[in-house]
């Protein structure tokens, strides 16, 4: 039987990716990926839904990945992260960005920010399972329907 791989330990082993230290890294890095690796997770969600048009994708995809919607997440989820995860949340939300969203206040940008920064420490630190039960948490505890 093959041993199943993570696509980070895919990506790690390929293009020989060393161990990372995860305290070094800035909250606004860990968003950075965070912001991807939700994505990616969305958006494998809307593709396995039905195969349609790329922009009819696209327009279901960004009612989710977006900072007013992620900041609702976040909120309903607080009071089941770990301390841990409080820690990392609260770093990505303080951290000074220079750029805002769109569509979205202050406040719910950096909340986004926030929970990106959440999403990019589990995947980073191959917590995936988890990062994955929690946005699933969040989807339903906002009452959306993916």
């Amino acid at each position: 039987m093959e041993e199943s791989i993570t696509i980070l330990g895919a990506i790690k082993r390929d293009f020989g990716c060393g161990e990372i230290d995860i305290r070094t890294y800035s909250p606004l890095t860990l968003a950075y990926i965070g912001d991807a690796v939700f994505d990616l997770v969305i958006r494998t969600v809307v593709v396995e839904r039905g195969n349609t048009s790329a922009n009819k994708l696209h327009h279901k995809t960004v009612t989710y990945v977006n900072a007013r919607v992620q900041a609702r997440m976040i909120e309903a989820l607080m009071d089941e992260l770990t301390e841990e995860e409080q820690t990392v949340y609260r770093r990505g939300r303080n951290a000074k960005s220079y750029t805002t969203a769109k569509n979205a206040t202050v406040i719910e940008y950096r909340k986004a920010t926030g929970f990106e920064a959440l999403c990019g420490y589990l995947y980073l630190t191959g917590k995936q399972e988890r990062m994955l039960s929690l946005v699933k948490r969040a989807v339903d505890l906002v009452g959306m329907t993916l």
